[in-house]
């Protein structure tokens, strides 16, 4: 039996190594950022000041060099742009065995774009490979008047729905990989409205899975004439006034009345 067992084990772990090793081989690797048009470089040729230089990619990919004129940097990242320039250098007898860095000022041609109810919207570079809950946390996450979801536009398909809590959890699948071009959009949060005997009446965000009983907590809690223990609902779209159980979840439009106690 203790045989089988181990054989059996040994098996799994043998299964689950050939997947690892088939989703690495399958998955490409990240080569660093691909320089394309307005992104701006620093190429610096230690001991030759004459060399270096700070520049805006053109619109065609190019970027123009002292001595050794045009170079092409679209298509290609600070490391292989640093050893295009040092071949262009010894090729052309400028220098026999130079020493090139170049690091990436400004990136702009490889974007996405968060908009919407975050605190800090505006464009994003993607310097490296971004998931989505990564670009909100730098976009200063979602404001306190923010729903509890956001839309993934991508150009060509369909928009996408990612739900705040499962990016936080980090459920499978729920936290996407970001493409230049890409949009985050965070819409207003979805409300609901809590009337009469409250300490703070008004219009109220929805939170994830909110109840009758917190939204009443959320408006302040009962005032000393408000009876919290029978609560009046107007579901959302509709007009009719019924009683409600204090662990019914709120839906978006809902009208939750804290009628007066009858003393």
């Amino acid at each position: 039996m203790k045989l089988r067992v181990a054989v059996a084990l040994m098996s799994l772990t043998a299964a689950g190594a050939a997947f690892a090793q088939s989703a690495s081989s399958t998955a490409p690797a990240y080569r660093g950022y691909v320089l394309g048009p307005d992104d701006t470089v620093q190429v610096i040729v230690y001991g030759q000041a004459e060399f270096n230089v700070t520049t805006r990619v053109k619109a065609d990919g190019t970027i123009v060099m002292p001595l050794i004129g045009i170079v092409k940097a679209g298509g290609e990242t600070n490391i292989t742009l640093a050893k295009v320039i040092t071949d262009r250098l010894v090729s052309g007898g400028f220098l026999k065995d130079p020493l090139v860095n170049v690091e990436v000022g400004a990136y702009v041609s490889r974007t996405v774009n968060v908009a919407g109810n975050v605190n800090s919207p505006g464009i994003v570079g993607l310097d490296r490979p971004y998931h989505a809950l990564e670009v909100l946390l730098r976009a200063g996450w979602v404001r306190s008047d923010g729903a509890n979801f956001v839309y993934l536009r991508r150009r060509g398909q369909p928009e996408r729905k990612l739900d705040v809590e499962q990016l936080v959890r980090g459920a499978a699948d729920a936290d996407p990989l970001l493409e230049p071009g890409d949009t985050l959009f965070v819409p207003p949060a979805e409300t609901f409205y809590v009337l009469g005997q409250v300490a703070a009446p008004g219009i109220k965000a929805i939170l994830p899975g909110l109840t009758v009983r917190q939204a009443i907590a959320l408006a302040g809690g009962a005032g000393p004439s408000g009876n919290a223990n029978k609560p009046a609902l107007i579901k959302g779209g509709e007009g009719k006034e019924v009683d409600v159980d204090p662990s019914y979840k709120i839906q978006p439009g809902d009208v939750i009345i804290i009628k007066e106690r009858m003393f």
